[in-house]
């Protein structure tokens, strides 16, 4: 069991607790570790949701009672309000397996993603995928990293040599179907590649190292950006709405991209023409 992180809202203290934080997700990912298969293969609906179903067993409680004991003051998200404004305080906010249908398909986006909010922001954050061995860490102020290393968003600032992602949210969010694809749409007239991918948090990781360039999403979820958001904005990126005013929690879409292209895919993704930055 990990010991409690003092009470306290230094910068010290969210770095003591990062590192705890570290070891819980690694412990978990380690489990999902040992009951993955490349050859994993569900035959039906479900046998799909059966094996959801027994990866979060593996280990969605041990996260709860490890990150509580680490900060006993902070209250759990449920997914009753995982898509509301986040009241104020503490928040653990966790997908304890993120991308838990690749899992039992066999492929290999999927890990563990644990994120503290305090009043309405993320101030520490870990993603760790176990098949690739890359943890992904953030704490406010503190910077972005992968492995240890620093890591930064892309230089570019040109939307047409740009990269960007998007992807649903959640299965049969039907409000969301006609917007993604008239964004997918959009964005492809300015845009050097699209993709569309689940889950959130991989490109998102991708951004933030520099890889990706935008990244949006309609209806998202606050254990499927709660991560990426301070990780993408440690490491030097902008986070939004589609509509480019500042997101919250609980706002209906959002918008992460480079600083050099935050403008011009705004304008992309609004149906407007590209707007050039020098």
């Amino acid at each position: 069991m990990f010991d409690p992180v003092p009470s306290l809202s230094s910068a010290d203290s969210d770095l003591l607790l990062l590192d705890a934080m570290i070891g819980v997700a690694q412990n978990a990912g380690s489990r999902l570790l040992a009951a993955f298969s490349t050859d994993a293969r569900p035959d039906s609906r479900e046998a799909l949701i059966a094996g959801v179903a027994a990866n979060e067993d593996r280990v969605a409680d041990g996260l709860q009672r490890a990150l509580m004991a680490l900060r006993p003051q902070a209250r759990w998200l449920t997914n009753e309000v995982e898509s509301a404004p986040l009241p104020d305080g503490e928040w653990w906010v966790v997908d304890a397996v993120e991308g838990n249908v690749n899992h039992v398909h066999g492929l290999r986006d999927w890990g563990v993603s644990l994120t503290l909010m305090r009043e309405q922001r993320p101030v520490a954050a870990v993603v760790h995928q176990p098949l690739e061995a890359l943890t992904w860490t953030a704490v406010r102020g503190g910077g972005a990293r992968c492995n240890g290393a620093a890591i930064h968003v892309s230089a570019k600032s040109r939307l047409d040599a740009a990269i960007a992602t998007t992807g649903q949210a959640e299965a049969q969010q039907v409000q969301t179907y006609g917007p993604i694809g008239a964004s997918i749409t959009h964005m492809l007239h300015h845009a050097l590649l699209v993709r569309m991918t689940v889950p959130s948090t991989f490109p998102m990781m991708q951004l933030a190292r520099g890889q990706n360039d935008v990244f949006w999403q309609y209806c998202p979820v606050l254990p499927g950006v709660a991560a990426g958001w301070l990780i993408v904005t440690e490491a030097g990126g902008v986070v939004s709405r589609i509509d480019g005013t500042p997101w919250a929690t609980g706002a209906p879409d959002i918008l992460m991209t480079a600083p050099h292209l935050h403008a011009a895919a705004v304008h992309a993704l609004n149906g407007h023409e590209q707007v050039e930055l020098a």
